[in-house]
This record gives structure tokens, sequence and C-alpha cells, in this order.
């Protein structure tokens, strides 16, 4: 099989084209949306999401909280849909994320939050899901179909989605110029050659995928992806936690996938990176540069923009790892397209 046949390629690849389309056909709503929020601003955020789409909601909170200071949780659809409690979630906004805006639990969560009077922003893929038909806010992904098992393109449009919504809530005029400029930086990001990671990680058993702050979100991804589509046990770890009891499995050799966005989180994760290679793990680092680690070329933008860059790189390479693995990609064991969790 040759990687670039494959369902999964193909639609990463379209990821440039379609947040290009997005940003235009979004733009004005976003704008009436941004404004109809500073106007009256919610006493809080709560995201809903499963899979994929609630990495993004990860971005999603660290970017509400470090841009507009507004507290930002995530929603345990569980409680809604198996426990049938009713959260009070007036005054708040419900920002729920989906492919394909169908799963039971996730309806549940948002009918609940209708009820109780939060604002129902949902970003979805498909427009005339149930999930778009709740909504008060819809924002269409744009993504067009996605039919390969594994997300890629609709993540990372989810992404761009959220940029778009907080640049336009926070009056962020120079975050809204970065965004402006994605679609072409992702096209270069696709171009990178990430094949240092296939060869390190073809034969490895175990990984641990590291990121912090708005690179929490695409570590999360990225670990899935690799279990997902190259049979790989990866744990996504925060910079800040893997002190906490994680690194005592780390050995000489042990890989580990580093993401770090060039903003006030940088400092952190080189310090733990030049730790790590210090002590003979096989570091491959994206983002930035560092003696006895392995480079993993990026593209340097805006620092809330680069983690859509490291996803669309890193979507090649798992493509590419899956293969070398001696798996599909587009047929990961046991898993659907639509997983309709109660």
């Amino acid at each position: 099989m040759r990687a670039d046949t494959t369902c999964m390629f193909r639609e990463a690849a379209e990821a440039p084209e379609r947040v290009r389309i997005q940003l235009a056909a979004n733009l004005a709503h976003v704008t009436s949306l941004g404004e109809r929020l500073r106007r009256a601003p919610p006493r809080a955020v709560v995201t809903c999401a499963r899979g994929s789409s609630d990495h993004a909601a990860t971005f999603a909170r660290y970017l509400i909280e470090t841009r507009l200071g507004l507290l930002t949780s995530s929603a345990a659809p569980s409680v809604s849909s198996v426990y049938e409690v009713a959260t009070d979630l007036a005054g708040t906004v419900l920002l729920t994320i989906s492919q394909s805006g169908a799963s039971p639990d996730l309806l549940a969560v948002v009918s609940r939050a209708r009820e109780a009077g939060a604002l129902i922003v949902a970003m979805v893929n498909a427009e005339r899901s149930p999930l778009a038909q709740l909504a008060d806010e819809l924002l269409p992904l744009h993504a067009g179909p996605e039919r390969a098992v594994a997300a890629t393109k609709s993540y990372i449009a989810s992404l761009a989605a959220i940029v778009q919504l907080v640049a336009a809530w926070s009056g962020d005029q120079s975050l809204a110029a970065a965004l402006e400029q994605a679609p072409q930086l992702l096209t270069r990001a696709w171009q990178l050659d990430w094949n240092a990671a296939v060869a390190r990680l073809t034969t490895a058993s175990n990984l641990y995928v590291i990121g912090r702050g708005l690179g929490l979100g695409v570590a999360q991804e990225a670990a899935l992806k690799l279990k997902e589509t190259c049979g790989l046990h990866a744990e996504a770890v925060s910079a800040a936690e893997l002190r906490h009891g994680p690194m005592a499995i780390v050995r000489a050799g042990f890989p580990l996938l580093v993401f770090s966005q060039n903003d006030e989180s940088r400092a952190g994760v080189m310090e733990l990176a030049t730790e790590l290679a210090a002590q003979g793990a096989d570091v491959l680092l994206a983002g930035t540069f560092l003696a006895h680690t392995t480079e993993l070329p990026t593209e340097r933008t805006h620092p809330v923009i680069e983690p859509l860059l490291f996803a669309e790189s890193f979507y090649r390479m798992a493509n590419a790892l899956s293969i070398a693995r001696g798996h599909d990609p587009d047929a990961p064991p046991h898993l659907r397209k639509v997983t309709e969790t109660l």
C-alpha cells in the first residue's frame, strides 16, 4: 500500500482548502456572534465533545481562558446521558464540537443544557444533523464528507473555527490576521518531512506525546491517532505533569514526541526536553530545536496557529507510520466512523 493512496492521506491533505472555505463562509456569522458575546458575557463556557472533537475542546479551553479570562470546563456527558442529572448551566455558553452531530450522549447534554438556559454554540460538520438542529448558534466546520475512521480535516477545521470565534469575541485583530494565513501555512506544513519520526517509531511499543497549554490538545490528538491507526500504545501527557509520576518509566531509548508552540509554555517544555534527552530518551521535537533531540521541521507563525500546523504535519507522518508498521490507516480494528455513545 502506498501512503498517498489512503483515504486518511487524501482527507488530511484537504485541510488547507477546507479551512479556507470555512473561514470565508463563517466570517459574518462569527463576527456577529462575537459581538453578541461581548454585549452579554456568559458566566462560564462549558465544552462538550468526544474523541478528536474533545481534543479540540482542550485547545478551546486554553484559548478561551488565556484570551478572555473566562472560566471554561469540560462537561461529562454521562452526567446527562447515564445519570440523567440536570446541571445548572444557566447563563453559560455550551460549546459543543462534533463531526457527525449524532452521538446520543452529546445530544442528551445539549438538550438538558437548553432546558437549563445555556446558549448552545455548535461546531459541527454535518449541517443537517440532530445536533445542528438543537443549536442556537451553528458554526459549520465545512470540512466536507470525511470517510476515514480517523478524523483529520474535521479536527483541524474545529481548531480553526475555535480560533476564529475567539478572535472575534476578544476583538484580537492580530490573531484574526494570523488565522487568515492559516490555509497557506497548512499547505506548507503538509509538505514537511517528518520521516525521521517514521524511522524512529516503526518498531516502538510505547510512547509519550507531550504538549502544554495550547499544544496539549494536539498531543492528545496525536496519541489517539497513533493508537487507532498505528497500533502503537501512546499516552498524551502535559509537560507539567510528566514529573508527577509518568517519568518513572522513561528509560534510555524511550520515545517521546514533543510539541512546543512559541508561547509562554515553551521555556518549561524545553527544560523538560533537555532533561529527557540527558537521560537518553529518544526525543522527537516539533516546534523548535534542541541539541541531542530529533528535530521535526515546522512552520513558524503566531503561537495560536502553530498547533494547527503541528497537527497537519503529524497526520501525514502518522499515515506513513501506520503503513510502515503493517497497518491500514483506513481500517482500524474494532472501530467505525460514527460512534454513538449512550
